[in-house]
């Protein structure tokens, strides 16, 4: 989608929520539902193929594209407060570097096993952390959406639930929150365990059950574990390469290969309602980066009664298998269609994409 498109979404829904906010946000019971849509459509960061990832925009845009659901990564400020940023360190994500009050916050630190060197939200206090704007991520990737860096706050949970909410009422419909706790084990031994401020919050929110169109996800299993004594909200362990890094901290020698197996997907569904692999574990790619043949893990999962939710589609050519490149641009939109449409053969119960309107279009020819 060009940029000027994602300008006029972001236009639409911006100038919709003062006329929104105080309108009453439950959504009638002939409404869509969240859950309606088969597979489920995932905003992953929010539109964010469009706009700098988790932003209001980026969350915005996305509903008003279709998504099902919107998905927010959670980390901590140093006073316990919620915030969407894909990782603690907010270099990357952030202006934080062009703010000279806090160039002495800078320092190293090792984040699931890994030496960092940055700025990092749990050094930061919510109204410090207000103070930054978002930047895009990978700018080699997407120019067009570093013209919007620096427009647009860090948002808290709060802020994302508000615009959700504002947004079912112009909408028409229920609209889902895809939650990932991220460095949960981290934050544990800062002393800002995030399971019970996150139940807390959704709960104050109205989100209790099982019903709710929330779910909460993490590469963790302790973290799912003990959201599961906490609440009766739905779960998704996310699948990665290694071991889970609390996994790793108890000296616990479980592998994601291990929970993969049809033994470890079943011990999986005694905490969880779902699971979200990388796309590898459902279609893996060839030698020569080509897509290769479907494995047995979707049926195997659903064998165990989970969803699958594999991550994380994207249009450009960087991200896509070989064959379904196009041109010699890595920043070029490739064939994304065909690699989504082999992954949708699988049965595949729902998709993480920084660009929803393709998976909306694709899905909605499929129900033709």
């Amino acid at each position: 989608m060009p940029i000027h498109q994602a300008r006029a979404l972001l236009l639409s829904a911006l100038l919709a929520l003062p006329f929104t906010a105080y309108a009453e946000t439950s959504v009638t019971p002939t409404a869509k539902r969240a859950d309606d849509g088969k597979p489920l459509i995932i905003a992953h960061r929010g539109a964010s193929g469009y706009l700098p990832e988790h932003t209001l925009a980026a969350y915005a845009v996305a509903v008003l594209q279709g998504a099902d659901y919107v998905e927010p990564d959670l980390v901590m400020s140093k006073d316990g407060q919620l915030f969407a940023r894909h990782d603690n360190e907010l270099g990357l994500t952030t202006d934080v570097a062009r703010h000279p009050e806090f160039a002495d916050r800078k320092r190293k630190a090792r984040i699931d096993g890994v030496e960092l060197d940055g700025w990092f939200s749990e050094d930061f206090t919510a109204a410090e952390l207000k103070r930054l704007r978002a930047i895009e991520r990978i700018p080699d990737v997407r120019p067009g959406n570093t013209r919007l860096d620096g427009q647009f706050e860090i948002p808290t949970l709060q802020e994302i639930i508000d615009l959700v909410k504002a947004l079912q009422v112009s909408q028409g419909r229920e609209i889902g929150l895809y939650i990932e706790t991220k460095h949960p084990a981290h934050f544990q031994k800062l002393g800002l365990a995030m399971e019970k401020p996150l139940v807390e919050a959704l709960a104050r929110n109205g989100y209790r059950d099982a019903k709710a169109p929330v779910f909460i996800q993490s590469f963790e299993v302790s973290n799912l574990r003990a959201l599961r004594q906490l609440s009766p909200l739905r779960l998704l362990q996310l699948y990665g390469k290694g071991q889970p890094q609390d996994q790793v901290e108890l000296g616990n020698p479980l592998t994601y290969e291990q929970m993969a197996t049809p033994a470890g997907l079943k011990a999986v569904a005694a905490y969880a309602n779902g699971v979200g692999p990388d796309k590898g574990y459902v279609i893996p790619r060839k030698a020569d980066g080509s897509l290769g043949e479907p494995t047995r893990f979707v049926a195997d999962a659903h064998a165990a009664g989970l969803l699958v939710h594999p991550y994380t589609f994207r249009a450009e050519n960087q991200f896509l298998p070989t064959d379904l490149q196009r041109g010699s641009d890595p920043a070029a939109r490739g064939d994304i269609d065909a690699e989504l449409r082999a992954f949708l053969a699988t049965g595949i119960d729902g998709l993480f994409i920084d660009q929803p309107d393709i998976a909306v279009r694709l899905r909605a020819a499929r129900q033709r």
